[in-house]
């Protein structure tokens, strides 16, 4: 038989309907917050998951200063870049590389030790190759108003989208690309 201390016992230990509908609300709310916490995780975990395999055919890059400069080295005989015309034909002393999109330094960069050691001062007739040796001269010359400049390789780069050579801003500015800040080149390495 059920006394009141028996029922007044019981009701204060069982939830009302309402309390127990409260806690399934919560609970419901709380494993939809996990599922949507678990699906951006996911989403981001994929997205970098991508972006590292893309970057796997980068060469590695190092730290050098403030700038970055890479490890990884190609014999200048395996360059594989296009042959277009030449906008003037090199002289036996010349072997023609190719051609392709060439950027400058800004002068905002002057002062930075480059991948050869010294600082970068973008008055001197210089520029960035991912592959050639340090210390090559190379003549670049502007196809659409035919002017060219030597150029010693004292630095590693460009690693911008396909451009082939980084230039100082006064070889930049003897070729004229200073106004449009990047434009086709065609590269000639100077044989000593």
């Amino acid at each position: 038989m059920r006394t009141s201390e028996n029922i007044a016992h019981n009701d204060h230990t069982l939830p009302s309907r309402r309390e127990r509908l409260r806690v399934f609300m919560r609970l419901k709310s709380q494993r939809q917050m996990a599922l949507i916490g678990t699906g951006l995780f996911a989403a981001v975990s994929l997205v970098m998951g991508v972006s590292m395999l893309g970057d796997g055919n980068s060469p590695d890059m190092v730290k050098l200063g403030d700038g970055t400069a890479s490890v990884e080295t190609m014999p200048v005989a395996e360059i594989d870049l296009p042959q277009p015309m030449p906008a003037t034909t090199p002289s036996p002393a010349e072997s023609a590389m190719g051609a392709g999109e060439a950027s400058f330094y800004g002068n905002e960069l002057a002062g930075n030790r480059t991948a050869s050691g010294e600082a970068f001062d973008p008055q001197r007739l210089t520029a960035a190759h991912r592959t050639l040796p340090l210390g090559s001269e190379v003549r670049v010359t502007n196809p659409r108003n035919g002017e060219s400049v030597v150029v010693r390789i004292n630095d590693r780069g460009p690693y911008h989208g396909t451009r082939v050579i980084d230039l100082s801003y006064a070889a930049a500015r003897e070729i004229g690309l200073i106004a449009s800040g990047t434009g086709r080149v065609n590269l000639a390495l100077l044989i000593t």
